[in-house]
């Protein structure tokens, strides 16, 4: 019996191993959900399709597998945009299904008719619409074959009548997916070039991001041949910072230690698998760079000597042709700064915080990072929660942690948590959610509620969009329409039928917190902190705070680190005192 394009397309789905779809039915969709019912594959009813986008992205790179998310035409699929802009450039590996109307109606302004093959374009690295339904199976091949290759989000444009359509030739449904890593070994004169730089330099820095995540051990060998001090983007701490003997912090706008200094004071700075966005914080002079895609380099600073290549390949290549260096001066100097300037702000954000009311952020953002599991995985909102997630929660080498870092939009950390929870069901899955963020997706609330997914749900209750109000002050403009009235976050979960607390006092804190993280099942805390708690330490003049690269880098250079002051102190013990 012949298949429609909607059966083939679930069957298709189920061969790559895909055990869920976020989206919410409806119209056009209809013939693709009616052949999910036949399935083995879970439906995951989200609230809006731009959760759907969201969950689907974090759902893949949490798990390195597929992910899949679908949604009605018109109003229904353009709700993926920002989800989907935010998984294309986190590089998830996700298909995104857009339905359309009816293929006749095409181009008679109809009813819901927009033209999402256009609309997609600039959020995905493959977009098409199926014409047909033998078509229609080339470009899923395509489109999956796509994603799978690192090429960003899929997105699948189906027409309701071309779903119910049956398929005469299915020979692309019969290819198998290449999902395989290639190595990428650099050019041999950019190589040569890169040694002599390190050579000749008498003092190096390495500052690292997520393209560095599979090259830990050659890193770090290259860093002690060198005596260079290595620091990290944000993209880069969880897989960089953890048991780094050479750690200096991370560089940007949520910054924290030494990592400013180092990389701007050394004669050579090497970038290494980061792309690294704000020019501000980076040198201009006798700078390397090593990524695997070559468009990424020059992209962020001025370049002197690029390697294209993949960051392990790369330093097991080079690496027996450096010369090794004997003075550690410099790396020594970068580690006592890097531990002064953590010791002095983790005094200021703990010492007497227990006797503050509104509650200090970073006092509960501590607490939750010292009692979560060993290998729970995180979501952290834009704005504020994204400064206390980079300097609170620690890595380890089994832990996550992800966000909007690149597309840096509101509401990403419940819809996110949701996709993380999804496909990680035995691993504890917490969120940092902004009560701005929270109260933009409230709805997915029910959505947690209704599939019983056990994410424990921190609010940063400070009525205030926080990051906002900082960016007002730095700009030497006076805060304007950031505050909003007290909203009981609780009480709203309670009427969704959630688990709830509610923090006001920083005595209980710990104790509702263990108990919060300890409950088996969804719980939502709502923490009314110190909206004037903004991440800048406490030593900042306003003389500092005039223009922004002065200003945003002393707010964020020296911000509260948590358990990242035990490592700076043992790095410490190894440094001979002058």
């Amino acid at each position: 019996m012949a298949k429609t394009f909607a059966q083939q397309l679930i069957q298709t789905l189920e061969e790559q191993g895909v055990e869920r779809i976020y989206g919410i039915v409806g119209d056009s969709l209809n013939p693709i959900t009616d052949a999910l019912r036949k399935s083995h594959i879970e439906w995951i009813h989200v609230r809006n399709e731009e959760a759907a986008a969201f969950a689907a992205g974090t759902d893949s790179l949490s798990t390195g597998k597929l992910a899949v998310c679908a949604a009605s035409c018109g109003p229904g699929n353009t709700h993926f945009i920002q989800g989907l802009y935010d998984a294309n450039r986190n590089g998830a590996k996700v298909l995104a299904i857009a339905s359309h109307i009816p293929s006749p109606k095409i181009g008679s302004t109809f009813f819901q008719e927009t033209h999402p093959e256009m609309l997609f374009q600039e959020c995905s690295g493959y977009c098409e619409m199926a014409n047909s339904a033998d078509q229609g199976t080339t470009i899923l091949h395509h489109a999956l074959q796509s994603t799978m290759a690192g090429n960003g989000v899929s997105v699948l444009v189906v027409p309701g009548d071309v779903s119910t359509q049956e398929i005469e030739d299915d020979r692309f449904s019969q290819s198998k997916i290449s999902a395989g890593r290639p190595v990428v070994y650099p050019d041999p004169h950019e190589a040569a070039d890169l040694v002599q730089a390190i050579n000749d330099a008498d003092t190096v820095a390495i500052f690292a991001g997520r393209g560095a995540k599979d090259a830990r051990d050659e890193l770090f060998a290259l860093a002690e041949k060198i005596k260079a001090p290595v620091g990290h983007a944000l993209g880069g701490k969880m897989f960089i910072q953890y048991d780094n003997p050479y750690d200096v912090g991370m560089s940007g706008l949520l910054g924290y230690g030494a990592a400013h200094t180092a990389t701007n004071d050394a004669d050579l700075l090497l970038l290494v698998g980061t792309d690294f966005p704000y020019t501000e914080f980076l040198p201009t002079k006798n700078v390397a760079q090593i990524d695997i895609n070559a468009s990424h380099i020059g992209r962020r600073t001025t370049i002197q000597h690029p390697v294209a290549g993949d960051v392990a390949a790369t330093i097991e290549n080079i690496l027996p042709h450096i010369e090794e260096k004997t003075d550690r001066k410099f790396l020594d100097k970068m580690l006592r700064e890097h531990h002064r300037k953590l010791k002095h702000v983790v005094e200021a954000y703990t010492h007497n915080i227990e006797h503050h009311t509104p509650i200090h952020p970073e006092f509960v953002a501590d607490i939750i990072d010292r009692e979560a599991d060993e290998d729970a995985i995180f979501t952290v909102d834009t704005g504020m929660c994204n400064v206390w997630g980079a300097r609170y929660i620690t890595p380890n080498g089994k832990r996550q942690q992800h966000g909007s870092f690149r597309h840096g939009t509101m509401a990403n950390a419940l819809p996110q948590a949701i996709g993380a929870q999804a496909g990680n069901r035995d691993r504890q899955v917490i969120s940092f959610n902004g009560d701005g963020g929270l109260s933009m997706l409230m709805g997915e609330l029910i959505t947690v509620k209704q599939h019983d997914l056990p994410i424990k749900m921190f609010c940063f209750n400070n009525s205030s969009l926080g990051m906002v109000k900082l960016e007002m002050l730095v700009a030497g403009l006076p805060e304007h329409e950031t505050d909003h009235a007290q909203v009981n976050f609780a009480e709203i979960a309670k009427g969704v039928g959630i688990k709830h607390v509610r923090i006001e006092d920083p005595k209980t804190a710990k104790q509702q917190i263990k108990e919060a993280l300890a409950f088996d099942g969804p719980v939502l805390v709502d923490i009314v902190t110190d909206p004037n708690a903004l991440s800048i330490p406490p030593n900042i003049t306003w003389d500092q705070m005039v223009g922004f690269s002065t200003a945003a880098a002393k707010t964020v250079l020296d911000g509260g680190v948590g358990y990242m002051l035990n490592m700076a102190e043992s790095n410490l013990r190894n440094i001979p005192i002058p």
